[in-house]
């Protein structure tokens, strides 16, 4: 009994905290706080606009100046409106509501901007099309030289001028020629790819024109220019497309040195962009009738009707032009 050692019993007390107590709880809710701030971040990167994020930029690069100029927020992701600080607005400088910035923050002209530029490109590739179905196309590549593409300020223009023994039309009348219809019908196709209206104008040259003397060069280049619009319409152009139709007679030469040369007589098609759209439907007025009647001088006789194959017949013709899909789709839905 004297060699025996005593047992020695240790009791540990426990706390209510645990063994770790619960600061590990606070680091893990700072480190998910942070997670969240960095994905909210990364996902607001993702969805600016190139705009917003130069705002951003000079948000945090002038901070100061940058909530004296505009609003004290970058971006402004909708909900209840923050009214921006007073400033003294300078009395020589007109604020209009087109400059405004939008809750995008991107202003109205800077959208039109960028309307214009993709309608420009549009036009582009519709150039380009039209170029490439009259170089690929044996029966168009014969009258190449008489049809020109070129980009103006109001849209596409395409001018189908005569030749000196290849003319558009019969002798003082509104009488198409087969290949001329031909040159129309493969056009019409691919201009409805684009949404944009057009514009169709007939010329004369200056010689006076021979026959009544109630109908003259007017009356036959209105004629003109209606008969194209009809072969475009039989063609499977939408005739709500077309914005205006008018007759020019010899009052804008194509040659101003020769009025007699054989290119002044020849039909203009323009695919409209939207700023002259406006402008020709302004000129018509708010009560005017679409575009695509007869656009003869005011009291002057009804003329003769053009003589043109019935529709069935040019829609069979235009069966021979007719082609695959074409990438202005692609740009359509944009």
């Amino acid at each position: 009994m004297e060699n025996n050692q005593p047992i020695i019993v240790k009791r540990v007390k426990k706390t209510a905290g645990g063994h770790h107590g619960g600061a590990w709880k606070i680091a893990f809710a700072d480190f998910a706080t942070a997670m969240m701030a960095f994905f909210l971040v990364m996902w607001l990167m993702s969805s600016a606009t190139p705009e917003q994020k130069r705002a951003i930029s000079g948000y945090f690069q002038d901070p100061i100046g940058f909530t004296e100029s505009a609003s004290p927020y970058a971006i402004d992701l909708g909900g209840t409106p923050t009214p921006a600080p007073e400033r003294t607005l300078n009395p020589d400088v007109s604020e209009t509501p087109e400059s405004q910035p939008d809750e995008t923050g991107v202003s109205t002209d800077q959208i039109e901007t960028l309307a214009e530029k993709m309608e420009q490109e549009r036009l582009e590739l519709l150039l380009q099309e039209l170029q490439n179905k009259v170089e690929e196309n044996p029966e168009l590549q014969r009258f190449k030289d008489q049809i020109l593409f070129e980009i103006t300020q109001d849209g596409l223009r395409i001018q189908i001028m005569d030749a000196e023994n290849r003319p558009m039309f019969a002798l003082g009348s509104a009488e198409l020629q087969p290949y001329f219809e031909d040159i129309l019908l493969a056009m019409a196709d691919t201009i409805r790819a684009v949404p944009n209206k057009i514009s169709i104008s007939g010329h004369t040259d200056a010689k006076p024109f021979a026959g009544r003397g109630d109908f003259g060069n007017w009356e036959l280049s209105s004629n003109r220019a209606n008969a194209a619009r009809r072969t475009l319409v039989a063609g499977g152009y939408p005739d709500e497309q077309v914005a205006r139709v008018v007759g020019y007679a010899s009052s804008a030469l194509f040659d101003r040195a020769d009025p007699f040369n054989p290119v002044n007589r020849r039909i203009d098609i323009v695919v409209l962009t939207k700023k002259a759209q406006r402008a020709i439907e302004g000129e018509q007025g708010a009560g005017a009738e679409p575009a695509a009647q007869e656009q003869a001088p005011a009291g002057a006789p009804p003329a003769p009707p053009a003589d043109a194959l019935p529709a069935d017949q040019l829609r069979e013709r235009l069966n021979i032009f007719e082609s695959g899909g074409s990438p202005l789709d692609q740009l359509n839905n944009q």
